[in-house]
């Protein structure tokens, strides 16, 4: 926050502003508001007040020519998690939450009222896609692109995937899961996933955070169901 008076050069004081800026995360990048209220000091200075609006737009506007022109240089990170859940359910069960489409669709997928689904099909054999895309509050679209390359029932799926923010390709990943029937009512699901992160979009930490996120709202659909 920045408070300060707009002067000439003989001191006589004409607008005060107060100019708050913050920043949130948001799908893809980072949001920037900035509020700035004037106390006019001088009327003969209220036309410079009112034209502000103006000016904070067009130095946003060169702001995010900047930052276009950073991300502009290619970058690629990499990184390894695991993450691991148990569920109180038989393993049938929770195979069936990452194999049945209308059984996913339950936990896969964006934030009620966040999140808008445009797309979603899913193949599930060895060779067969998966794609789930979908439009957010905030106007980014995401778009998740997978392969399935090797099942075995009630035990592993690894598949590879790609995201996309609006146009960008934002990261490659493979991952693993695999379940482990700890007794008959009782399911331990360990994801590790290794992910190239692609020109600064996302990264493994964050990744890591997403997908912790996911095997939480797993065992809510599986509380649900029961």
């Amino acid at each position: 926050m920045i408070d300060f008076t707009i002067e000439e050069p003989n001191g006589r004081a004409l607008f005060r502003a107060l100019t708050e800026v913050t920043f949130s995360d948001t799908l893809g990048g980072t949001r920037l508001d900035a509020t700035q209220s004037y106390t006019v000091l001088d009327p003969s200075a209220a036309w410079m007040a009112e034209g502000a609006p103006k000016g904070w737009a067009q130095t946003l506007d060169n702001l995010s020519e900047e930052v276009l022109r950073i991300e502009a240089k290619r970058s690629v990170s990499h990184g390894v998690f695991s993450v691991e859940r148990a569920y109180d359910a038989p393993v049938e069960r929770v195979w069936r939450a990452l194999s049945d489409r209308e059984a996913k669709a339950k936990w896969f997928g964006g934030t009620a009222g966040e999140w808008t689904e445009i797309e979603r099909n899913m193949d599930f054999r060895v060779g067969g896609a998966e794609r789930v895309k979908g439009h957010w509050k905030s106007g980014v679209v995401s778009d998740f692109d997978a392969l399935y390359h090797d099942i075995v029932p009630d035990q592993r799926i690894v598949y590879s995937y790609t995201m996309h923010i609006n146009e960008a390709k934002i990261s490659v990943s493979l991952a693993t899961m695999e379940l482990n029937a700890e007794n008959p009512r009782r399911t331990r699901l360990k994801v590790t996933e290794q992910g190239a992160f692609l020109d600064g979009y996302d990264d493994n930490g964050s990744r890591e955070r997403g997908t912790a996120f996911l095997l939480e709202k797993i065992g809510e659909s599986l509380a649900s169901a029961a």
